[in-house]
């Protein structure tokens, strides 16, 4: 539990949700909101609720709930809006909430306010919002790291399934700890920047231009933004979320999506992933990037010419305020040029990362 001595000074911060056909889970969540440490009657934290295209009663659930007096430590804005055509889905009500947010903190708070975003079906600990925070002490952007809700009712080969792809990623990050550790962005760290828990500063998010409203991956994109204006991100390891494993979602390519996926490889379809040897080349690239932006400029061109950059391209990337944009935008034009991803099963990809991590410990 967290004391009143580890709370941060409250910077002003509200927390923007989208909802479409969540009258079951978002009371939940607005509840998890209503019980962050830190907060009451009488210091509310600040809630915006965009409710789109909702057929199954989740404007009136969301109703109840507040007159029910649970949630009287949230100071709560329910914004009922229909989406229509190609804009009806969930990046531009996320983005109309983000919006709606940074208006709130701008006329109430002044320019030092933070946005939060989390998803309405998820479940958020206590120290959520003061974790954020705290996080951002030291950083531009937080994003948290997503852990499974099985609501109870765990699958043990599921579960064994989420831990192996859970190795994955970890030993990515491991072979990034090896041979380009981000200063920013220590170990221990995970790897989850998604609209189910992010953090930004309110003044970076207009200076970006806000969330592009995709409809799928449009987290990924302001972070993308973000990074490219060379804001430090950091997967703080006490920012946690809970997150649903239905596998019916209400976005096409969320998480509901990928853990669909993972029910059928419980059943027998291969998990295909990029092999170990891609994040070697892909890490080792970046590093080289980073190495570039603080040469000289003669210098710093003729190491991107022999990465695969020209005058053109180094034209087109720009001033940069310093390394994590220059990479962002470098890496991103050669990123574009590159081939997919070898890929293998999930076990293969496994061995390959924990072979290469002990053949690089062990050169070093």
């Amino acid at each position: 539990m967290t004391t009143d001595a580890d709370i941060p000074a409250a910077r002003p911060c509200v927390v923007c949700i989208p909802a479409r056909n969540e009258a079951e889970r978002l009371p939940r969540l607005l509840a998890s909101l209503a019980a962050q440490d830190g907060i009451s009657a009488r210091a509310p934290l600040r809630v915006v609720v965009l409710a789109n295209n909702c057929t199954d009663g989740t404007v009136a659930a969301v109703r109840d709930v507040e007159a029910s007096g649970i949630l009287a430590a949230l100071a709560l804005r329910l914004i009922d809006v229909t989406l229509a055509g190609p804009e009806a889905h969930v990046g531009t009500a996320r983005r109309m909430a983000l919006d709606a947010g940074a208006d709130w903190l701008a006329a109430e708070a002044g320019p030092d306010g933070i946005l939060l975003t989390t998803d309405a079906d998820a479940r958020l600990p206590a120290d959520w919002v003061t974790a954020n925070r705290r996080a951002l002490r030291s950083a531009d952007v937080v994003g948290g790291r997503l852990v499974i809700d099985d609501e109870g009712a765990t699958d043990p080969e599921l579960a064994a399934l989420h831990g192996r792809i859970e190795r994955y990623w970890s030993g990515v990050r491991r072979l990034e700890d090896i041979l380009d550790p981000p200063p920013h962005d220590p170990a221990p760290r995970h790897g989850d920047h998604t609209g189910a828990s992010l953090a930004v500063p309110a003044a970076l998010y207009r200076a970006v231009g806000g969330l592009p409203p995709l409809p799928c991956g449009e987290d990924n994109a302001l972070v993308g933004l973000l990074r490219a204006q060379g804001a430090r991100l950091r997967h703080c390891p006490d920012v946690q979320v809970m997150v649903s494993a239905r596998h019916q979602g209400r976005v096409s390519g969320g998480m509901a999506t990928e853990m669909a996926r993972r029910v059928r490889v419980r059943d027998g379809e291969a998990y295909l992933l990029p092999e170990a040897a891609h994040w070697q080349a892909l890490i080792l690239r970046r590093a080289a990037l980073r190495r570039a932006f603080h040469l000289a400029p003669a210098a710093r061109t003729a190491a991107c010419a022999r990465l695969g950059l020209g005058a053109d391209d180094l034209a087109a990337v720009g001033a940069c305020p310093n390394d994590i944009a220059f990479v962002e935008r470098a890496d991103r034009i050669l990123e574009s040029r590159s081939p997919p991803a070898p890929e293998c099963p999930l076990d293969q990809a496994l061995a390959d990362l924990d072979a290469l991590a002990f053949a690089l410990r062990d050169a070093a």
